[in-house]
């Protein structure tokens, strides 16, 4: 499996720049909402010209990829050597619960910001490195649970009830609760885990 914790070596130059845009997006999304990430608000509050962010980040998909890897990484790290029952050591069965419910809350925090991502390249998700480790990290789990079920159609199964678009959907046009979508995602997976 690969994280997604390293990035090529870069000049000094390019990783301050890499930086100051980083956090200044951040800063941007923190006061003024994901409407104001544009590439040309990002430049100008990161005091850089509008051309060295494309050329870093090639669009605005490719700077929201980018906010998105530390919380990323830190999911990877949690189920690949955490504590259980998410990380090694729980029940097969245990750990698909818990993912499910970390997947939930991490895209929960930067919901909006995987949708521009998503948005952005549409059908990308799932060639994308985040999702094929999740996804090699669910069929894996499941196989062990019932090597008879068909772990890779249900990982994808999974994953898609967890897509950012469709809960951003759930969430503000159809006023579901977190808590609600995480009761019934659950509930869909231990009946089919059991």
């Amino acid at each position: 499996m690969f994280l997604i914790d390293s990035t090529p070596p870069e000049r000094a130059d390019a990783a301050r720049n890499r930086k100051l845009i980083l956090a200044a997006a951040n800063r941007l999304i923190k006061e003024s909402g994901i409407d104001a990430l544009t590439m040309d608000h990002v430049a100008k509050a990161a005091c850089v010209g509008v051309g060295t962010v494309y050329r870093r980040f090639g669009d605005l998909g490719g700077l929201a990829n980018e906010l998105l890897d530390e919380e990323e990484i830190a999911l990877q790290q949690a189920f690949l050597s955490g504590p259980p029952p998410l990380g090694p050591g729980a029940p097969p069965r245990e750990r698909v619960l818990a993912f499910l419910d970390a997947l939930l809350d991490r895209i929960e925090r930067q919901r909006e910001l995987l949708v521009v991502a998503e948005m952005a390249h549409p059908g990308a998700r799932q060639a994308g490195p985040p999702y094929v480790v999740c996804h090699l990290h669910l069929a894996t789990l499941i196989r062990q649970v019932d090597p008879e079920l068909d772990a890779p159609y249900l990982a994808d199964a999974f994953l898609a009830l967890l897509s950012p678009a469709l809960l951003q959907f759930q969430t503000t046009e159809r006023a579901f609760p977190v808590d609600r979508i995480r009761t019934a995602v659950r509930a869909l997976a231990e009946a089919v885990l059991t």
